[in-house]
């Protein structure tokens, strides 16, 4: 696939540019795209990087080390989102977070450095860029806010449905897709065995729907449980 069949200006990082403006960005700083096969770690923990990546096509996840080498699922990486952001930026922090492709990606690598740079020479070009930044790291901090949402209710059933309730409204539709049990079970940070079971549960209880990568609640069932 080659760079001008990803659709990059369809993507948040470039919205409010012309093709041309994306083209001339995209040349100056030296930005170019790599395909990475699924399971491959785009990122590792603790190494160093001096670029921000916009994930072009494809998904991948968070994964947080703690200093035991174990790690813990964060949010979801969808197109048009950011990685190596806190690692380009602050390189003197040792970021504990790795990133994996969870299905084949492509991914535009853009050098921080020649971003920063850039502004003098491209004006309108670069403020759009910095406010369309600004919108992203805005927006990563709601998924952290949503994560530690999830995490704090008192029950599986609870994180679930919340969780759905979160990916319904941002895939706009109540038929979420959903990633495999045992990536799910990760991302709710429970036992698979325990999930499994729970989404057998609402199942019988006409609670849930689900088939092999997506998920529906039935929001009457819901409000009459509660």
């Amino acid at each position: 696939m080659r760079i001008d069949e990803l659709g990059l200006q369809e993507l948040p990082f470039f919205r409010g540019l012309t093709q041309a403006e994306m083209k001339r960005f995209i040349k100056a700083t030296g930005a170019a795209a790599k395909h990475y096969e699924k399971g491959t770690r785009v990122l590792r923990a603790y190494e160093s990087n001096g670029r921000i990546g916009i994930l072009a096509d494809g998904e991948a996840i968070i994964l947080a080390e703690d200093r035991f080498g174990n790690e813990s699922v964060g949010h979801r990486l969808e197109r048009g989102a950011l990685l190596g952001c806190i690692s380009a930026i602050l390189p003197d922090y040792p970021n504990p977070a790795s990133v994996e492709a969870v299905s084949d990606v492509w991914i535009l690598w853009v050098p921080y450095k020649e971003l920063l740079e850039s502004g003098s020479h491209f004006g309108r070009i670069h403020g759009i860029v910095m406010r369309n930044l600004l919108v992203a790291f805005s927006r990563k901090n709601v998924l952290m806010m949503q994560k530690l949402e999830v995490l704090s209710q008192k029950t599986l059933r609870e994180r679930l449905i919340l969780y759905l309730l979160q990916r319904a409204r941002h895939q706009r539709t109540m038929q979420v897709r959903v990633p495999g049990r045992v990536q799910l079970a990760k991302e709710l940070e429970c036992n698979r065995s325990a999930l499994t079971r729970e989404i057998g549960l609402m199942k019988e209880q006409g609670i849930l729907a689900c088939g092999p990568d997506w998920m529906q609640l039935n929001e009457e069932r819901i409000r009459e449980e509660r």
